[in-house]
């Protein structure tokens, strides 16, 4: 099956010539092709470059769309979402806005372990319900692949629900979603005093089951102060990646206490958050490869300081933005919006919050070889927007200005 989108108005391949990342001034460069047209095979793109260039010949069923109206992009991939829960938390939102902290709300109960209590109340059947729904949702805003966190189950049996239920929805959805075991999200009720016993647990039972059934192709820990210590994610880690699995971290977000300096130690995929990184763990992510993953929603949300995004895009750091898609800190999994606020809040410039929303955000998954960006043998995932020109999409914020999603080849219909 064939499919050519022809006449493109304004074609952003973010080409990297086969590289994994861009970094530093490479952030920048788009791969901007202007009365473009692509080809679309069995699902991959086939040709790629101007109009006019175009000699491919084209089999007799395939389709035809002429795109001059449109700008391209490739999907979005949106890298930390906590996507699958039961329950919403607006009655926090509201007590934040009359001055509670964070961490005030989760000391009255608050917090990850309230979603915790109705993550573990619902079914699978009504996780996967729920979570279909945001996922139609997210396609309609761009985003045709998506890393799914669990976490908000924190025993034994409601995570192997909650990733038994993402790895369904990648079976079922057209999304490309990625798992990530996230066990180590919070203390669970039951080990209040005894968070080591939990360590324990996630080490011996969670970790060697999950890996066993293949649920998860990524083992997480939320390293911050009052959550997990270096030494009980180290402990975490070292057990995750005997079992084969690729780590990522939540770092520096609330405090620094040493995540992001033991993710560049460990040669993690990707360190999360790094509100709170110094400038000696800026540079040891940059010799580690490690891609920096800059949550902005959720400072906005929360009312909290911002990544220091110039200072790790100028030394050298692959940086990434994603949504953190979740009832308790950002509620929103519009990646344009995402793209604004990098932009507004971050001194991110459109082009780098492009980058970030693609071929970085693919390399934190370590799927930047197959999606991220719009070059010729990657996975067929490309939005069409009828704007001016791609600096729009972050500059007309709080609407959605996707026009069609493709993806693997497909232009999809949505109810």
């Amino acid at each position: 099956m064939q499919l050519l989108l022809k006449n493109i108005k304004q074609l952003v391949t973010v080409n990297a010539s086969g590289a994994a990342t861009k970094t530093g001034p490479n952030m920048r460069d788009l791969g901007i092709v202007d009365n473009a047209s692509v080809l679309i095979e069995d699902g991959v793109f086939k040709w790629v470059g101007k109009s006019a260039g175009f000699k491919e010949k084209l089999k007799k069923d395939a389709d035809t769309l002429d795109a001059s109206s449109y700008v391209a992009l490739p999907g979005f991939v949106d890298a930390h979402t906590h996507l699958v829960f039961a329950g919403t938390r607006e009655n926090e939102f509201a007590m934040r806005a009359d001055g509670k902290t964070y961490q005030q709300i989760a000391e009255q109960g608050g917090g990850i372990l309230n979603t915790v209590k109705a993550t573990r109340a619902a079914t699978k059947k009504e996780l996967k319900k729920l979570a279909g729904k945001r996922l139609d949702a997210m396609m309609q805003h761009g985003t045709t692949t998506v890393e799914i966190k669990s976490g908000y189950g924190l025993d034994e049996n409601s995570e192997i629900k909650i990733l038994e239920a993402i790895n369904e929805l990648g079976d079922e959805h057209p999304m490309s979603i990625v798992p990530t075991f996230l066990g180590a999200h919070a203390i669970p009720p039951e080990f209040k005093d005894k968070p080591d016993d939990y360590v324990q647990l996630i080490c011996e039972r969670m970790l060697p089951y999950i890996s066993k059934k293949k649920l998860a192709r990524f083992c997480d820990v939320f390293c911050d102060k009052g959550y997990f210590t270096v030494e009980q994610t180290r402990k975490v880690f070292e057990k995750a990646r005997s079992l084969g699995f690729d780590l990522k971290i939540h770092a520096d977000e609330l405090a620094n206490i040493g995540a992001s300096g033991l993710a560049a130690d460990l040669s993690a995929v990707s360190a999360d958050h790094l509100e709170n990184i110094t400038v000696d763990e800026t540079l040891r992510l940059q010799k580690a490869g490690v891609v920096a993953v800059l949550l902005p929603g959720v400072s906005f949300f929360l009312n909290h300081p911002y990544a220091n995004a110039r200072a790790l895009i100028d030394a050298g750091v692959p940086v990434a933005i994603a949504s953190d898609f979740n009832p308790g800190s950002c509620m929103s999994f519009s990646m344009p919006l995402i793209m604004t606020i990098a932009c507004t809040q971050m001194k991110m410039t459109p082009e780098e919050a492009i980058t970030a929303a693609t071929l970085n955000a693919a390399a934190a998954l370590k799927l930047s070889d197959k999606v991220g960006s719009i070059e010729v043998g990657k996975q067929a995932d490309i939005v069409l927007y009828e704007i001016p020109n791609y600096q729009y999409l972050a500059y007309h914020f709080g609407v959605n200005l996707v026009s069609k999603v493709i993806k693997n080849g497909t232009i999809l219909e949505f109810s």
